[in-house]
């Protein structure tokens, strides 16, 4: 298939996956700002903890007035999602905060578990690193398959490196951390890599919504480096030529489907393969520019 064929179909897909489902919903709002969205099911739902929150408009739900700090909603919240994820609503239970806040590295809102941040659509950060290899005939990436328990996207190709920032966290040492816990990356190797974009992934999802900003990396590792992962999380990786990679990315289901997020941050290095064909680079880098800006 030509470059030009690829980049259609992989245009395609994110035009279907990224396409928003039209519908109402609810703003939570913190100091009249929103903190997270969410279908009026969810907010109904929520609304339900009275303690916690209160529905001041069919498209408005605030924390109670006697919530006012970060401190006292993020511990009210703690009993709130305890209990949606014993009535099964929220993916698995993983005990790392994320903070919500106005702006990433801004002092939070207040603190949420990680496996209820698509529930209440609230916006997460994610730092992401394309393991790549100069080889005697070109360019390879390293691709990761996600261990088949996993809560979210079980099985899918992957990053070599991928994570959420967890609150009081930075993107330096996500990237060192998770470089190391899914790839046996040393830190000293794992900080060599470079930012190149960020990108801002926002879509509909069976858990709520994916509002989710991501600080891409590229990462050049030595030839004779051989990844190995720590934590479980991924099945195995593999060096796939750079070549290969765009059939990679235009398919959205079967064993060789690679994540959403992890498509788009791949992609990143594909647009800038120096002998792309100028319609197809043109097509991708129209693709990036639409998940580039961050509202």
């Amino acid at each position: 298939m030509s470059s030009r064929a690829l980049a259609a179909r992989i245009r395609d897909r994110f035009a279907q996956a990224l396409a928003r489902i039209p519908g109402p919903e609810v703003a939570l709002r913190v100091d009249g700002r929103i903190a997270g969205r969410l279908a009026p099911e969810r907010a109904a739902r929520l609304a339900a903890f009275s303690d916690t929150f209160v529905r001041t408009r069919a498209d408005t739900l605030q924390f109670v007035p006697a919530l006012a700090s970060a401190v006292d909603r993020s511990a009210a919240l703690v009993p709130v999602t305890q209990t949606l994820a014993a009535e099964g609503a929220l993916t698995a239970w993983r005990d790392e905060p994320y903070a919500v806040a106005p702006a990433f590295g801004a002092p939070a809102w207040f603190r949420l578990e990680r496996a209820a941040a698509r529930y209440f659509g609230v916006r997460t950060h994610a730092a992401h690193v394309n393991g790549l290899v100069r080889t005697g005939a070109g360019v390879t990436m390293w691709v990761a398959r996600r261990s088949p328990t996993k809560a979210i996207d079980p099985g899918m190709l992957d990053n070599l490196v991928g994570g959420g920032i967890a609150a009081g966290t930075s993107v330096a040492r996500t990237v060192a951390k998770e470089s190391w816990e899914e790839a046996g990356i040393p830190a000293a190797l794992a900080l060599r890599a470079q930012p190149t974009a960020i990108l801002h992934v926002v879509r509909d999802i069976p858990d709520g919504i994916q509002d989710e900003v991501i600080f891409v990396h590229d990462l050049w590792l030595p030839s004779a480096f051989t990844p190995v992962n720590q934590d479980g999380e991924a099945s195995g990786q593999r060096q796939h030529p750079l070549a290969a990679v765009p059939a990679l990315l235009a398919e959205s289901s079967g064993d060789e489907a690679m994540t959403v997020d992890a498509s788009l941050v791949a992609l990143t290095v594909v647009a800038r393969t120096p002998d792309l064909d100028p319609e197809a680079r043109a097509v991708l880098t129209a693709l990036l520019r639409d998940v580039s800006r961050v509202a």
